[in-house]
Protein backbone atom coordinates (compact mmCIF):
# COMPACT_ATOMS: atom_id res chain seq x y z
CA UNK A 1 0.00 0.00 0.00
CA UNK A 2 1.25 3.47 -0.79
CA UNK A 3 0.67 6.69 1.07
CA UNK A 4 0.85 8.71 -2.16
CA UNK A 5 0.36 12.43 -2.24
CA UNK A 6 2.61 15.39 -1.73
CA UNK A 7 5.15 13.60 0.44
CA UNK A 8 6.46 11.55 -2.49
CA UNK A 9 10.15 12.09 -3.21
CA UNK A 10 11.21 12.37 -6.84
CA UNK A 11 13.89 9.81 -7.75
CA UNK A 12 15.68 9.47 -11.07
CA UNK A 13 18.85 7.92 -12.44
CA UNK A 14 20.97 11.11 -12.19
CA UNK A 15 20.15 11.35 -8.48
CA UNK A 16 21.09 7.71 -7.91
CA UNK A 17 24.30 8.23 -9.86
CA UNK A 18 25.22 11.20 -7.62
CA UNK A 19 24.49 9.21 -4.47
CA UNK A 20 26.69 6.36 -5.66
CA UNK A 21 29.52 8.67 -6.67
CA UNK A 22 29.53 10.36 -3.28
CA UNK A 23 29.14 7.28 -1.06
CA UNK A 24 30.16 4.20 -3.06
CA UNK A 25 32.49 5.47 -5.78
CA UNK A 26 33.64 1.92 -6.64
CA UNK A 27 30.20 1.37 -8.19
CA UNK A 28 29.59 4.85 -9.60
CA UNK A 29 30.59 4.06 -13.19
CA UNK A 30 28.61 0.83 -13.56
CA UNK A 31 25.60 0.79 -15.90
CA UNK A 32 22.45 2.03 -14.16
CA UNK A 33 18.85 1.72 -15.33
CA UNK A 34 15.40 1.70 -13.70
CA UNK A 35 13.78 -1.72 -13.51
CA UNK A 36 10.57 -2.04 -15.56
CA UNK A 37 8.38 -2.80 -12.52
CA UNK A 38 9.99 -1.11 -9.54
CA UNK A 39 6.86 -0.79 -7.41
CA UNK A 40 5.11 2.23 -5.96
CA UNK A 41 6.64 2.50 -2.51
CA UNK A 42 10.28 2.25 -3.59
CA UNK A 43 12.25 3.08 -6.73
CA UNK A 44 14.55 0.28 -7.90
CA UNK A 45 17.45 0.49 -10.36
CA UNK A 46 19.65 -2.23 -11.75
CA UNK A 47 23.32 -1.52 -11.11
CA UNK A 48 25.80 -3.34 -13.30
CA UNK A 49 25.06 -7.03 -13.88
CA UNK A 50 24.68 -8.25 -10.31
CA UNK A 51 23.37 -5.44 -8.08
CA UNK A 52 20.32 -3.27 -7.54
CA UNK A 53 19.70 0.05 -5.79
CA UNK A 54 16.45 0.57 -3.88
CA UNK A 55 15.24 3.89 -2.52
CA UNK A 56 12.04 4.65 -0.56
CA UNK A 57 9.71 7.15 -2.23
CA UNK A 58 7.75 8.06 0.92
CA UNK A 59 8.61 8.82 4.56
CA UNK A 60 6.46 5.93 5.80
CA UNK A 61 8.77 3.30 4.30
CA UNK A 62 12.08 4.63 5.63
CA UNK A 63 12.12 2.03 8.43
CA UNK A 64 12.13 -0.76 5.87
CA UNK A 65 15.74 -0.03 4.94
CA UNK A 66 17.19 -0.67 8.38
CA UNK A 67 14.83 -3.60 8.95
CA UNK A 68 15.97 -5.43 5.82
CA UNK A 69 19.65 -4.75 6.53
CA UNK A 70 19.28 -6.02 10.08
CA UNK A 71 17.11 -9.07 9.57
CA UNK A 72 17.60 -10.47 6.06
CA UNK A 73 21.18 -11.69 6.74
CA UNK A 74 19.84 -13.51 9.83
CA UNK A 75 16.84 -15.05 8.09
CA UNK A 76 18.39 -15.99 4.75
CA UNK A 77 20.44 -19.02 5.93
CA UNK A 78 17.25 -20.67 7.20
CA UNK A 79 15.16 -20.16 4.05
CA UNK A 80 14.86 -22.56 1.10
CA UNK A 81 14.56 -19.80 -1.55
CA UNK A 82 16.96 -16.90 -2.20
CA UNK A 83 16.05 -13.53 -0.68
CA UNK A 84 17.63 -10.09 -1.18
CA UNK A 85 21.18 -9.77 0.11
CA UNK A 86 21.97 -6.26 1.41
CA UNK A 87 25.43 -5.11 0.30
CA UNK A 88 25.49 -1.51 1.50
CA UNK A 89 23.29 1.08 3.17
CA UNK A 90 23.44 4.62 1.83
CA UNK A 91 22.79 7.81 3.78
CA UNK A 92 20.59 10.83 2.99
CA UNK A 93 22.45 13.18 0.65
CA UNK A 94 22.26 15.06 -2.66
CA UNK A 95 18.78 16.32 -1.80
CA UNK A 96 17.48 12.80 -1.14
CA UNK A 97 16.21 12.65 2.49
CA UNK A 98 16.17 8.92 3.33
CA UNK A 99 18.55 5.99 3.83
CA UNK A 100 18.73 3.68 0.82
CA UNK A 101 20.17 0.30 -0.12
CA UNK A 102 22.36 -1.61 -2.53
CA UNK A 103 21.46 -5.31 -2.90
CA UNK A 104 22.67 -8.34 -4.78
CA UNK A 105 20.62 -8.73 -7.97
CA UNK A 106 18.24 -11.70 -8.07
CA UNK A 107 17.41 -13.18 -11.47
CA UNK A 108 13.86 -14.04 -12.43
CA UNK A 109 10.56 -12.64 -13.63
CA UNK A 110 7.42 -11.83 -11.68
CA UNK A 111 5.86 -15.17 -10.77
CA UNK A 112 2.49 -14.87 -12.48
CA UNK A 113 0.35 -18.00 -12.75
CA UNK A 114 1.09 -18.39 -16.47
CA UNK A 115 4.84 -18.43 -15.79
CA UNK A 116 4.61 -21.40 -13.44
CA UNK A 117 5.21 -24.67 -15.27
CA UNK A 118 3.73 -26.66 -12.38
CA UNK A 119 1.45 -24.69 -10.00
CA UNK A 120 1.28 -27.62 -7.58
CA UNK A 121 5.08 -27.65 -7.33
CA UNK A 122 5.00 -23.88 -6.84
CA UNK A 123 2.47 -24.33 -4.00
CA UNK A 124 4.74 -26.90 -2.36
CA UNK A 125 7.82 -24.70 -2.73
CA UNK A 126 6.02 -21.66 -1.39
CA UNK A 127 4.60 -23.57 1.56
CA UNK A 128 8.12 -24.78 2.34
CA UNK A 129 9.34 -21.18 2.34
CA UNK A 130 6.53 -19.98 4.63
CA UNK A 131 7.03 -22.94 6.98
CA UNK A 132 10.78 -22.28 7.22
CA UNK A 133 10.19 -18.58 7.89
CA UNK A 134 7.71 -19.34 10.67
CA UNK A 135 10.14 -21.72 12.36
CA UNK A 136 12.84 -19.08 12.81
CA UNK A 137 13.12 -17.76 16.36
CA UNK A 138 11.12 -14.50 16.40
CA UNK A 139 12.80 -13.10 19.51
CA UNK A 140 13.46 -9.39 19.03
CA UNK A 141 11.69 -9.26 15.69
CA UNK A 142 9.61 -6.20 14.76
CA UNK A 143 5.91 -6.36 15.55
CA UNK A 144 3.25 -4.77 13.34
CA UNK A 145 4.14 -1.08 13.10
CA UNK A 146 3.75 2.00 10.92
CA UNK A 147 6.70 1.29 8.60
CA UNK A 148 5.68 -2.30 7.82
CA UNK A 149 2.07 -1.24 7.20
CA UNK A 150 0.92 -3.05 10.35
CA UNK A 151 1.10 -6.43 8.63
CA UNK A 152 0.33 -9.25 11.02
CA UNK A 153 -2.19 -7.35 13.16
CA UNK A 154 -5.30 -9.22 14.32
CA UNK A 155 -8.20 -9.14 11.89
CA UNK A 156 -10.40 -6.16 12.75
CA UNK A 157 -7.52 -4.15 14.24
CA UNK A 158 -8.01 -0.49 13.38
CA UNK A 159 -4.36 0.49 13.07
CA UNK A 160 -3.48 1.79 9.61
CA UNK A 161 -3.16 -1.46 7.64
CA UNK A 162 -4.81 -2.27 4.34
CA UNK A 163 -7.25 -4.55 6.20
CA UNK A 164 -9.22 -2.05 8.28
CA UNK A 165 -12.98 -1.58 8.27
CA UNK A 166 -12.43 2.06 7.31
CA UNK A 167 -10.68 1.00 4.10
CA UNK A 168 -12.35 -2.26 3.15
CA UNK A 169 -16.05 -1.48 3.41
CA UNK A 170 -15.96 1.73 1.31
CA UNK A 171 -13.97 -0.09 -1.37
CA UNK A 172 -16.54 -2.87 -1.50
CA UNK A 173 -19.37 -0.33 -1.70
CA UNK A 174 -17.63 1.47 -4.56
CA UNK A 175 -17.77 -1.74 -6.61
CA UNK A 176 -21.57 -2.07 -6.46
CA UNK A 177 -22.79 -2.95 -9.93
CA UNK A 178 -19.37 -4.33 -10.88
CA UNK A 179 -19.24 -7.31 -8.52
CA UNK A 180 -21.60 -9.13 -6.17
CA UNK A 181 -20.92 -6.87 -3.19
CA UNK A 182 -23.02 -9.03 -0.86
CA UNK A 183 -20.87 -12.06 -1.63
CA UNK A 184 -17.66 -10.08 -1.18
CA UNK A 185 -18.94 -8.60 2.07
CA UNK A 186 -19.59 -12.14 3.30
CA UNK A 187 -15.89 -12.95 2.77
CA UNK A 188 -14.92 -9.93 4.85
CA UNK A 189 -17.40 -10.64 7.62
CA UNK A 190 -16.30 -14.29 7.83
CA UNK A 191 -12.73 -13.07 8.32
CA UNK A 192 -13.80 -10.69 11.09
CA UNK A 193 -15.85 -13.41 12.79
CA UNK A 194 -13.06 -15.99 12.72
CA UNK A 195 -11.32 -16.72 16.03
CA UNK A 196 -8.12 -14.74 16.52
CA UNK A 197 -4.67 -16.31 16.26
CA UNK A 198 -3.95 -17.88 19.65
CA UNK A 199 -0.45 -19.16 18.97
CA UNK A 200 2.82 -17.31 19.49
CA UNK A 201 3.64 -14.56 16.98
CA UNK A 202 5.72 -15.84 14.05
CA UNK A 203 7.85 -14.30 11.31
CA UNK A 204 5.78 -13.15 8.33
CA UNK A 205 6.85 -11.72 4.99
CA UNK A 206 3.66 -9.67 4.93
CA UNK A 207 3.19 -9.25 1.17
CA UNK A 208 3.60 -12.54 -0.69
CA UNK A 209 1.85 -11.15 -3.76
CA UNK A 210 3.06 -12.20 -7.23
CA UNK A 211 5.04 -8.97 -7.58
CA UNK A 212 7.28 -10.10 -4.72
CA UNK A 213 7.83 -13.63 -6.02
CA UNK A 214 10.27 -14.41 -8.83
CA UNK A 215 10.21 -17.35 -11.20
CA UNK A 216 12.86 -18.74 -13.55
CA UNK A 217 12.44 -21.64 -15.96
CA UNK A 218 8.86 -22.09 -14.79
CA UNK A 219 9.67 -22.49 -11.09
CA UNK A 220 9.79 -20.15 -8.11
CA UNK A 221 13.32 -18.80 -7.84
CA UNK A 222 13.30 -16.09 -5.14
CA UNK A 223 11.22 -14.06 -2.69
CA UNK A 224 11.87 -10.30 -2.67
CA UNK A 225 10.75 -7.07 -0.97
CA UNK A 226 10.71 -7.73 2.77
CA UNK A 227 9.62 -4.20 3.58
CA UNK A 228 6.54 -5.51 5.42
CA UNK A 229 8.55 -8.06 7.41
CA UNK A 230 7.09 -8.49 10.88
CA UNK A 231 6.34 -10.89 13.71
CA UNK A 232 2.60 -11.45 14.10
CA UNK A 233 -0.45 -13.40 12.93
CA UNK A 234 0.59 -15.77 10.10
CA UNK A 235 -2.73 -15.39 8.23
CA UNK A 236 -1.41 -12.57 6.05
CA UNK A 237 1.13 -14.90 4.41
CA UNK A 238 -1.72 -16.91 2.87
CA UNK A 239 -2.10 -14.20 0.19
CA UNK A 240 -0.67 -16.32 -2.66
CA UNK A 241 -3.44 -18.89 -2.16
CA UNK A 242 -5.78 -16.55 -4.02
CA UNK A 243 -3.47 -14.06 -5.72
CA UNK A 244 -1.27 -16.63 -7.46
CA UNK A 245 -2.40 -20.26 -7.18
CA UNK A 246 -5.27 -22.01 -9.00
CA UNK A 247 -7.75 -23.99 -6.91
CA UNK A 248 -6.01 -27.37 -7.07
CA UNK A 249 -2.67 -25.86 -6.10
CA UNK A 250 -4.34 -23.75 -3.40
CA UNK A 251 -5.48 -26.92 -1.68
CA UNK A 252 -1.93 -28.28 -1.76
CA UNK A 253 -0.62 -25.03 -0.29
CA UNK A 254 -3.13 -25.16 2.55
CA UNK A 255 -2.49 -28.83 3.31
CA UNK A 256 1.28 -28.35 3.32
CA UNK A 257 0.93 -25.52 5.84
CA UNK A 258 -1.72 -27.39 7.87
CA UNK A 259 -3.86 -24.23 8.09
CA UNK A 260 -6.86 -24.34 10.43
CA UNK A 261 -10.24 -22.97 9.35
CA UNK A 262 -9.97 -19.77 11.40
CA UNK A 263 -6.55 -18.82 10.02
CA UNK A 264 -7.74 -19.61 6.50
CA UNK A 265 -10.75 -17.32 6.97
CA UNK A 266 -8.51 -14.51 8.22
CA UNK A 267 -6.20 -15.15 5.29
CA UNK A 268 -9.17 -14.69 2.94
CA UNK A 269 -9.77 -11.35 4.66
CA UNK A 270 -6.22 -10.22 3.92
CA UNK A 271 -6.57 -11.53 0.36
CA UNK A 272 -9.77 -9.53 -0.04
CA UNK A 273 -8.22 -6.35 1.35
CA UNK A 274 -5.23 -6.72 -0.98
CA UNK A 275 -7.40 -7.34 -4.05
CA UNK A 276 -10.02 -4.59 -3.85
CA UNK A 277 -9.51 -2.13 -6.70
CA UNK A 278 -10.25 1.44 -5.76
CA UNK A 279 -10.64 4.53 -7.98
CA UNK A 280 -8.20 6.51 -5.79
CA UNK A 281 -5.50 3.81 -5.73
CA UNK A 282 -2.93 4.45 -8.49
CA UNK A 283 -1.95 0.77 -8.46
CA UNK A 284 -5.24 0.01 -10.19
CA UNK A 285 -5.01 2.76 -12.80
CA UNK A 286 -3.99 -0.01 -15.19
CA UNK A 287 -7.22 -1.72 -16.39
CA UNK A 288 -5.38 -5.05 -16.62
CA UNK A 289 -4.46 -4.87 -12.94
CA UNK A 290 -8.05 -4.06 -12.02
CA UNK A 291 -9.30 -7.03 -14.07
CA UNK A 292 -6.88 -9.37 -12.30
CA UNK A 293 -8.02 -8.02 -8.93
CA UNK A 294 -11.65 -8.71 -9.80
CA UNK A 295 -10.75 -12.30 -10.72
CA UNK A 296 -9.06 -12.66 -7.34
CA UNK A 297 -12.27 -11.49 -5.67
CA UNK A 298 -14.19 -14.17 -7.55
CA UNK A 299 -11.74 -16.80 -6.29
CA UNK A 300 -12.15 -15.58 -2.70
CA UNK A 301 -15.94 -15.70 -2.94
CA UNK A 302 -15.86 -19.19 -4.43
CA UNK A 303 -13.49 -20.35 -1.72
CA UNK A 304 -15.78 -19.10 1.04
CA UNK A 305 -18.83 -20.70 -0.55
CA UNK A 306 -17.18 -24.12 -0.44
CA UNK A 307 -15.72 -23.70 3.07
CA UNK A 308 -16.94 -24.96 6.39
CA UNK A 309 -17.52 -22.36 9.13
CA UNK A 310 -14.31 -21.61 11.08
CA UNK A 311 -14.06 -22.98 14.58
CA UNK A 312 -11.87 -22.08 17.50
Amino acid sequence: MSTGGADEVSIDAPLVRRLLAAQFPRWADLPLSPVPLSGMDNATFRLGEDMSVRLPRYPRWVGQVEREHRWLPRLAPHLPLPVPEPLAMGEPAEGYPFPWSVYRWLEGETATADRLADPVQAATDLAGFVTALRRIDPTGGPGPEWSNAFRGVPMGDERDSLATEARVRPKIAALKGVIDTDAVTAVWEAALAAPAWDGPPVWIHGDLAPGNLLAADGRLSAVIDFGTLAVGDPAVDLLPAWKLLPAEARNVFRAALDVDDATWARGRGWGLAASLPSPDDPFFDDPARAAVALRHLEELVADLQTASPPTA
